[in-house]
């Protein structure tokens, strides 16, 4: 996600008004600190010509003109920013014409459903809170990662924490604690992984720790760090970890930060930024192992670990449980947010575009090459308060039978939540909800209920259908 100012509201519903913002906004952070900041941007960077009306659902075009415009607000983005400048503390984070494999299967957002979805309160009383997520050992604990550094379960906020690292996390923006996950030998091992910005310099690490025998919680001094990777702006940082059906950890890294991604990570396979990686952790190589058959490890250019390139800011990726299909939400940059799909089995390699492509549109120019690009399978626009996707989970829950297959997924600022759903060739996305939440991140407990993070009210709520 992309955020940029943690004090923007005062719990979750009371929003501020545009003048609270005057010397914060997104460019005079550029003439303050000379560099960009990827959530303002997209409210008032850029101009798009020849857009659909606001908010209609999009299908592939190719006659998106973009022209800069960073001092101009028309009527609508005010309103818009006086409505969805909110604790934009956690904003996320995408691509133009032509298409390859994805184009034809591209989702189309529809009006609401007869299946519509309620959210009930599952836990409150949390800081911050950017995932929920378990341990997948059978204790039927589900944890919830607060961005300043700690992680904690669900069914108690004030407990101790199960992992406490606030000493070592730069929190703040789109930066902290963002992730953690575990392994499936978690219950023998004790052993899971996490990553975070780390003081002084806000780089990311991916590192594990371990809980030791006979305890509930981790031990914040078993920290072995495998892989850092310096940050060259503040925002873009990715941050998902996530183990594959094939045992390895994929894990989401943005483009390094600034807007427009201005030194082209995203379609350079030199740097890990830009990318979701896949490692082995598990094979006691130190610090980790990459696996034989990653795509890029003929290329002499290339690094390793790299699984998917062309990404701007994967903020919450996720594995259907049931097929091992890969879901990645991609926060856009002034216009488009989007939804990536790999299939199960899939050799990896995929390029999603960025900052070639914009959603299904040509960043920033009337026309580019789209060739051996891979096209989201849904998109959205910026209209009706939306600004920043939070990829979400494929419901596998037992209790309710008409969400089974369905891909869930939300809007930061809008609090909107749509169903992407296959049926044959094509794929539907529907509008399921209308919440007033900052929606941070989804999640799911061992016996596949799927949460929603509020990140400005500290709740966590459990998704049901109505």
């Amino acid at each position: 996600m992309e955020q940029c100012l943690p004090s923007a509201m005062d719990g979750e519903g009371t929003k501020k008004t545009p003048a609270h913002y005057i010397g914060r906004s997104r460019w005079n952070l550029e003439k303050i600190h000379g560099k960009k900041d990827a959530f303002l941007d997209r409210f008032a960077s850029k101009e798009e010509k020849n857009l659909p009306v606001v908010g209609r659902p999009l299908r592939h075009r190719k006659d998106v003109r973009i022209t800069d415009r960073k001092e101009h607000f028309g009527g609508t983005r005010r309103q818009a920013i006086a409505r969805h400048l909110i604790t934009l503390f956690f904003p996320l984070l995408v691509f133009g014409c032509g298409g390859s494999s994805g184009a034809s299967d591209q989702g189309t957002p529809l009006p609401p459903t007869a299946l519509q979805i309620a959210l009930v309160t599952a836990g409150s009383g949390f800081a911050q809170p950017v995932q929920v997520t378990h341990a997948g050992d059978g204790s039927g604990r589900t944890f919830v990662v607060e961005q300043a550094g700690t992680v904690r379960t669900l069914d108690n906020a004030a407990a101790p924490p199960f992992l406490d690292i606030r000493d070592r996390v730069m929190s703040g923006g789109e930066r902290g604690l963002l992730s953690v996950s575990f392994p499936p030998g978690f219950a023998q091992t004790g052993r899971f992984y996490v990553d975070y910005t780390r003081t002084p310099d806000g780089a990311t690490v991916v590192s594990r720790f371990v809980v030791p025998g006979g305890s509930a919680v981790a031990d914040s001094a078993s920290e072995t760090v495998l892989l850092t990777v310096p940050q060259p702006f503040a925002n873009h940082n990715g941050g998902q970890l996530s183990f594959g059906p094939d045992g390895y950890l994929y894990i989401g890294m943005g483009d390094g930060g600034s807007g427009g991604d201005p030194d082209n990570n995203g379609q350079n396979k030199g740097t890990l930024l830009g990318k979701i990686l896949r490692i082995d952790v598990e094979s006691g190589q130190s610090p980790y192992a990459v696996p034989p058959d990653n795509p890029f490890l003929s290329d002499n250019s290339a690094r390793g670990e790299i699984w998917a390139l062309g990404l701007r800011n994967p903020w919450r990726f996720s594995f259907d449980s049931a097929t091992g299909d890969l879901y990645i939400g991609d926060v856009g940059q002034n216009l488009y947010e989007e939804i990536d799909f790999q299939p199960s089995g899939s050799a990896g390699g995929d390029n999603y575009g960025w900052n070639v492509m914009e959603g299904t549109h040509c960043y920033n120019t009337v026309s580019c090459d789209s060739t051996g690009l891979v096209l989201p399978v849904a998109e959205y626009d910026h209209g009706q308060g939306n600004c920043s996707v939070t990829g979400g989970m494929v419901y596998r829950g037992a209790d309710f039978p008409a969400l089974q297959g369905t891909y869930l997924y939300g809007d930061y600022c809008s609090g909107k939540i749509w169903g992407l759903k296959r049926t044959g060739a094509v794929r539907e996305s529907s509008l399921l909800a209308d919440t007033p939440h900052q929606i941070s991140s989804f999640g799911e407990d061992e016996a596949g209920n799927v949460y929603v993070a509020g990140y400005g009210n500290g709740t966590i709520y459990r998704v049901t259908a109505r």
